[in-house]
């Protein structure tokens, strides 16, 4: 029996977009990330490794596959409660958390403070760079991530439960 792969294809193919779309940003656009964007990245990274390996599974071990598409969409869901609480410190609702301040490190010497202050991006986690329709870049990624590790979500328990 074979897997359907289609489901780890569109995780895999959803997570390479957005990142691609969050480096475009980022490179092309000139929006500098924050820590929160950087943590979102990270969960599509989490998602697209064992989607793309789910994809690769599904053909000759569904289990496998059923279970690393689990992963992934639980990594895309996590992805989505970060970017909520994104949303959260850009509207003021709460605090965000020690990254979203200063990345500067322990120990540092004065002159070394001052040079990585001089040399990054003051990027906070409260600015709203972009947004369409009223709704953020980390509101955006909310939804996609969501929508994309519930659907994940709901097919990999079909596999699993063999429904």
């Amino acid at each position: 029996m074979m897997a359907d792969a289609r489901p780890a294809a569109t995780l895999a193919l959803l997570a390479a977009a957005m990142l691609a779309a969050a480096y475009g940003f980022e490179h092309l656009g000139g929006l500098a990330p924050c820590a929160l964007c950087w943590w979102q990245r990270y969960a599509w990274m989490a998602a697209l490794a064992p989607a793309g390996a789910a994809l690769a599974a599904a053909r000759h071990a569904p289990r496998a596959a059923a279970a690393l598409l689990l992963v992934a969409a639980l990594a895309a869901l996590a992805g989505a409660a970060i970017a909520f609480f994104h949303v959260g410190v850009e509207q003021g609702w709460w605090e965000g958390t020690a990254a979203c301040g200063s990345a500067l490190g322990q120990g540092l010497s004065a002159e070394e403070r001052l040079r990585r202050i001089l040399a990054a991006p003051v990027v906070r986690c409260t600015d709203i760079p972009w947004s369409m329709l009223g709704i953020s870049m980390a509101g955006w990624n909310g939804l996609v991530a969501l929508a994309g590790g519930g659907l994940a979500l709901r097919a990999a328990l079909r596999q699993v439960l063999g429904r």
